[in-house]
């Protein structure tokens, strides 16, 4: 026994030793270091992308990655394809004194970058966006054949309580980030410098969610940073950039005996593994060795070491020369053969059939029992769903209503199960922060878009129930008509008409579609839709709807490119005699309302503002958010604003404007979207009255003989409320410059 436990020792003593090529540096430190990295000669590691240097500290040496940077500081290495690294923190800090108020950090903003063509991408599982700190804003944005931009916000109040290890919202918040990705810019920022009494931070990072845990003493002064200089970040590698199939048929594969090839994960390259029974390197040529399982007491399932027999990557248990049985501990052992009875007149072939005909016969009922009271069960939690969603409420208000308009139908989950090819993911249109929108094709041949919503507050249900009545009940044109719901799933399901030409952003900042179609004269027939639809809901619905997430990913174009405002999970009814709700902030970063963020007031005037962000993405070209920008112009709406106030407008419209958009109109409707982003919502246009005034600048441009009118121009411009056109000279001077090179942009 003491002979096998030495020989099991001296055996991972040798695996342990194939972990690197012979010769070579299998340590920096307390760090392991793995082919294909290595340290010193080339021999020691596969390409330069693997080299790691050694660099000595004043307390250790420590690993450093240069093929990302000189400061890359390895952490750990694994085998399966993963690697962290120390990244570091963007921060930004002010204080209460006034002589040293304002940003006392100067890294705000982080790149963290990796080489386009390099083995490495940022593991979009194991890493999250966090944000640290009581009215951070953390912003990532990052590109990978589509721009990504995204973000979190944490809060602190009287009433909210942090909770050391919960990142949920409440001091810490965190996101994930896409998958594939090589590069991000984060920026930390805060809103609510103002309101202060102490000296605070804000923290903005990238992290191993599993190597990261939330402290309520970060909140405090500089505590994090004092402690957190860098963050642990995971890192997805593989070998080159072909798959296994393509690598094996190139005969490039570098996997070497007894191993498998695996595709990587991050969708770039390809990773090995070890063959189930062996032990080892797999990137080294003999690296994965053989486990001796006999050796090994704790693997061993034999009933004694003599019965084991080892083999090629497994092993079997073989009986002692007189005994028979599977030699198992786990079996039936060793046993001799007298205990076994001859049975030379038993009737082995009639027992045999009758007990097979019985066992047959026993799966076949037990297969029907089952699937019964499987069907059974699945009804009955169908029906439980149906009652805690609000089925039998919405019946009850659908039934009181009949006649009256058409009224939302109930869906069965057998039919959207159906409609949806099981939820198939070749059917999934999107996902966004309230659920994901599949494509669907109905029993009557309609096409449709299914959205699968998140967990619906059991308090709420109510609400949820009389929102989806009225949705299903408005009839306009440039609102995607609500078809009906399913409540027979956990997370009730909602039906909307299909719309086939994408979204307003794809148009403004993706490549969908021709550029032909977006002229100036599309894009103010689209903003004067987009802004009568929502008049529409805040004046003239039954009970006036706030949407709460107007952006230009939730207004849709249809065939004709007539424009539909979508997306009512956030959206809130607003009682007849209240003219504010306060509830949770929700939106999308780069269109929320500011007011709405500091107070939760949620007000129509909250929709005015995102709309007006709307207009100035149709008018600049620009997207909301980018933290490519500097500090200044990263927010397109504060950029927009401070723009105008410095007359500076034709600097920030995107060319196509400035050359199709008569000087007048494109004026009117920049100072238009200015106000609708003023800062206190008192102070900006009712929906209406923006409706108004975009369909009023489209009626101008529909008459020619109006244009050739400069007075009767400036005259009915005038008119349009919150317009002057009293200083000719402006509109002048904005047409010398728009005839000039666009270049300072």
């Amino acid at each position: 026994m003491i002979l096998h436990v030495l020989l099991h020792a001296l055996w991972l003593t040798a695996t342990a030793t194939s972990q690197v090529p012979p010769g070579c540096q299998d340590r920096c430190g307390n760090v392991s270091i793995t082919y294909p990295f290595g340290i010193g000669s080339s021999d020691c590691y596969k390409d330069d992308e693997f080299e790691v240097k050694c660099k000595d500290s004043l307390r250790r040496p420590k690993p450093f990655l240069p093929a990302i940077d000189d400061d890359a500081e390895v952490l750990e290495i694994s085998l399966s394809g993963l690697v962290h690294i120390n990244r570091h923190i963007a921060s930004v800090c002010y204080s209460s004194d006034p002589d040293k108020s304002g940003i006392q950090v100067p890294n705000s903003t982080t790149l963290i970058e990796l080489d386009e063509d390099g083995p490495y991408t940022f593991s979009s599982t194991h890493n999250k966006l966090t944000a640290i700190g009581c009215g951070a804003t953390a912003y990532i944005t990052g590109s990978q054949g589509e721009t990504y931009t995204s973000g979190c916000m944490s809060f602190c109040g009287s009433n909210m309580s942090s909770t050391n290890g919960s990142c949920s919202g409440i001091g810490c918040c965190q996101t994930i980030i896409p998958k594939g990705h090589k590069s991000f810019m984060i920026a930390a920022s805060n809103l609510n410098a103002s309101t202060w009494v102490s000296d605070t931070c804000s923290h903005a990072f990238l992290v191993d969610h599993e190597r990261f845990n939330f402290s309520v003493s970060d909140l405090l002064g500089r505590n994090f940073l004092n402690r957190n200089r860098h963050v642990p970040v995971a890192l997805d590698w593989a070998i080159g950039d072909e798959t296994c199939e393509e690598a094996q048929s190139k005969s490039s594969i570098v996997c070497g005996d007894n191993s498998r090839c695996y595709d990587s994960p991050s969708g770039v390259g390809y990773t090995c593994k070890c063959y189930d029974g062996f032990e080892g390197n797999p990137y080294l040529p003999s690296g994965c060795q053989d486990i001796d399982e006999c050796a090994d007491p704790t693997k061993n399932p034999c009933i004694s070491e003599l019965a084991c027999k080892n083999s090629a990557g497994s092993y079997c248990c073989e009986c002692p020369l007189g005994l028979t049985g599977d030699g198992r501990k786990d079996g039936i052992g060793c046993i001799s053969p007298s205990m076994v009875s001859s049975g030379a007149d038993f009737p082995v072939i009639k027992v045999t059939l009758g007990c097979g005909s019985g066992l047959l016969l026993l799966l076949l009922g037990t297969s029907w029992l089952y699937w019964g009271l499987r069907k059974r069960k699945i009804i009955k939690l169908r029906e439980k769903f149906f009652q805690q969603n609000g089925g039998y409420l919405l019946q009850q208000q659908l039934s009181s209503r009949e006649g009256t308009v058409e009224a939302a139908k109930i869906f069965t989950a057998e039919e959207l199960k159906r409609a949806t090819n099981n939820y198939n993911e070749n059917r999934i249109l999107g996902k966004g922060g309230y659920g994901t929108v599949y494509k669907g094709i109905l029993a009557d041949n309609r096409i449709v878009a299914i959205k699968k919503s998140k967990l619906v507050d059991d308090s709420q249900i109510e609400q949820f129930i009389n929102e989806v009545v009225i949705l299903s009940q408005i009839n306009h044109k440039n609102v995607v008509k609500l078809l009906g719901c399913c409540l027979e799933t956990e997370v009730p399901m909602l039906v909307y008409e299909f719309v086939t030409n994408g979204t307003l952003f794809d148009r403004i900042h993706g490549e969908a579609g021709p550029t032909s179609f977006f002229s100036w004269d599309n894009r103010l027939r689209i903003a004067a839709e987009t802004a009568g639809a929502l008049a529409y809901l805040h004046s003239a619905a039954s009970v006036p709807i706030i949407h709460r997430d107007i952006k230009s990913a939730n207004i849709l174009l249809d065939d004709n490119y007539n424009a539909k405002v979508a997306d009512f999970g956030a959206s809130r009814l607003v009682p007849l005699d209240h003219t504010q709700l306060t509830t949770l902030v929700q939106g999308t970063l780069g269109y929320l309302d500011p007011e709405y963020f500091h107070t939760s007031q949620l007000s129509e005037k909250s929709d005015v503002y995102s709309f007006g962000v709307v207009l100035v993405e149709l008018l600049t070209g620009k997207m909301p958010l980018c933290l490519e920008r500097s500090e200044r112009e990263r927010n397109l709406a504060m950029y927009f604003v401070s723009y105008m106030k410095e007359n500076r407008l034709v600097e920030v419209l995107e060319d196509r404007v400035v050359s199709e958009g008569r000087i007048e109109q494109v004026e009117a409707v920049a100072q238009l979207a200015k106000r609708c982003l003023k800062l206190r919502g008192e102070d900006r246009p009712l929906m209406k009255e923006v409706a108004m005034e975009l369909e009023g600048l489209r009626l101008l441009e529909n008459h020619p003989w109006v244009q050739d009118e400069h007075e009767e121009s400036e005259r009915l411009l005038g008119e349009v409320p919150g317009f002057d056109t009293g200083d000719s000279n402006a509109f002048d001077s904005l047409r010398n410059h728009m005839m000039m090179p666009l270049d300072t942009r």
